[in-house]
């Protein structure tokens, strides 16, 4: 009696018994059966493979199937055979259709969503600045009626904008008095500190391996790009403060990648910034001839001073915080009183040429100005006069920035090179020469006076004393506009016409 599998119906090879149903099985295939389900086939109980019982039984000659035993049987099986082999061929390509089809509908849905993601996108940014654009206005009966507004904005309210008397109050002994003892303050604090640098400070080996951490392209309108101004907040250096071709400041926090405020009320591009040391104020200058102080919660002008009748060229505040100093293209520069509104005095340039820009020596008894003649020139703030002037330059000054130590001043034109000069000598005792046709647009001296950044074709770090360029940044695709050290410098902020900020850091 021939033992038939009771899986296959076939004569097993190897012959077991199920001890559970007493059925016989091929052992090969009741084992993968065993090794798959863990139970017997006929009446399901568990049961391992080590249960089974192998049948002894002799070998068996398997007889040729009949259907195998002649040619045309043969040749009918290999035609069957063929025929099976081209089903599944046919099979194989519906099936790759339809998966054509499906992954060409799925591509066509996310291209759909893409583009459903960029309007939205387009339409928030829309309703963002809407919505800047709103809230000066709904908020503008609140700052007439606020008594925190200067008395002389509120007499001089017209049609919503708040014009400063023009007329020069002078620089009373009280003045006086208040910038010279916050120059003696500085001073002391200055050789305090000596001439040791921050151990906080980047070291020059990792400004070397500073790239690009971040670049924020949509702070200011794409239809006029650029920004022209940049300033950091020296209490916060996450807040950074932009002002645009498209007569808007921004306040960005770097940190959250956020928008805090955008300033607008200018009628011309905004080519002045500066954002206050120690209050969330921010004062702008526009070649609108007029110069606007901000609060930044409420993003609104807390004073419009109507300083020039010519285009605002630069900006500086005074160290006591209190007092601003404007260059403009009438020739003239003014110093006023940011907390009253008033100007103090207003003095026309010795060679009667336009101002392009200032800045405030660190101990604020001093500054200099650029001019359209290629002079850069050192006042005396008290006696209102020009103590010094520094030629050498071709075509008008672009920049000039002071060395926290107060010794060196850095300054540009359109000459392709940056110049050095000492203070204390009067004298230019180093000149960095660079590319011909090269650009400067901005100078900055980090907070400690270590390392000198150039803004303008490209982005360039300086170690100052050896004036050794340390780092070269190419990554915007305009001309760079600004530069600023952030604190320690622990990264650089750069803005162009590009209308990109960007950040530049260890990675």
């Amino acid at each position: 009696m021939a033992l038939i599998c009771a899986i296959t119906n076939e004569v097993p090879d190897v012959a077991v018994v199920s001890p559970h149903s007493g059925a016989v099985f091929e052992k090969r295939i009741i084992e993968k059966y065993i090794t798959e389900n863990g139970c017997d086939p006929i009446n399901g109980k568990e049961m391992k493979i080590e249960e089974l019982i192998e049948v002894k039984t002799p070998p068996i000659v398997k007889p040729k199937p009949p259907s195998a035993t002649s040619i045309p049987a043969t040749l009918k099986t290999m035609q069957d055979e063929w025929d099976a082999l081209m089903l599944h061929s046919f099979t194989q390509r519906q099936q790759l259709q339809t998966t054509r089809q499906e992954l060409s509908h799925a591509l066509y849905q996310h291209d759909a969503a893409c583009r459903v993601i960029a309007r939205l996108n387009k339409e928030v940014a829309a309703a963002r600045e809407a919505l800047a654009t709103l809230k000066p206005q709904a908020g503008i009966g609140a700052s007439i009626a606020s008594t925190t507004i200067p008395q002389p904005a509120i007499a001089a309210e017209a049609g919503g904008i708040a014009t400063q008397p023009v007329e020069q109050t002078g620089m009373s002994t009280d003045v006086i008095q208040k910038l010279q003892d916050k120059a003696t303050v500085l001073t002391q604090e200055r050789k305090k500190r000596g001439r040791t640098v921050p151990e906080e400070l980047v070291a020059q080996d990792q400004i070397k391996t500073f790239l690009t951490i971040a670049s924020h392209p949509g702070l200011h309108s794409a239809s006029i790009p650029g920004i022209l101004a940049l300033d950091i907040n020296s209490a916060d250096h996450s807040k950074i403060l932009t002002g645009g071709n498209d007569k808007n400041a921004t306040v960005f926090n770097k940190d959250t990648e956020q928008v805090v405020a955008i300033l607008k009320g200018h009628t011309k591009k905004i080519t002045n910034v500066i954002y206050h040391p120690d209050e969330d104020t921010v004062i702008t200058g526009s070649p609108d001839t007029t110069i606007r102080v901000w609060n930044v919660p409420t993003s609104q002008t807390q004073l419009l001073l109507r300083c020039h009748d010519g285009t605002v060229t630069g900006l500086s505040l005074h160290p006591t915080g209190d007092y601003v100093l404007s260059t403009s293209s009438d020739k003239h520069w003014a110093f006023s009183d940011i907390r009253t509104g008033r100007l103090l005095t207003k003095v026309i340039d010795t060679a009667e040429v336009g101002l392009t820009t200032a800045q405030f020596h660190p101990d604020g008894l001093i500054f200099g100005t650029g001019t359209d003649d290629s002079q850069v020139k050192i006042w005396d703030l008290k006696e209102q006069s020009n103590v010094a002037n520094f030629p050498g330059h071709t075509g008008p000054i672009s920049a000039i920035s002071f060395s926290e130590n107060g010794y060196y001043l850095a300054t540009a034109a359109d000459d392709a090179c940056v110049k050095l000069w000492d203070l204390r000598k009067l004298k230019n005792f180093k000149t960095i020469q660079l590319d011909d046709g090269y650009e400067v647009k901005d100078l900055c001296f980090d907070q400690s006076g270590t390392y000198l950044a150039i803004a303008g074709t490209d982005v360039r770090v300086y170690l100052c004393k050896q004036w050794q360029d340390l780092k070269i940044f190419n990554d915007h695709t305009a001309l760079a506009t600004g530069v600023r050290f952030g604190k320690h410098a622990r990264y650089i902020a750069s803005t162009s016409m590009d209308r990109t900020l960007k950040l530049y850091a260890v990675e």
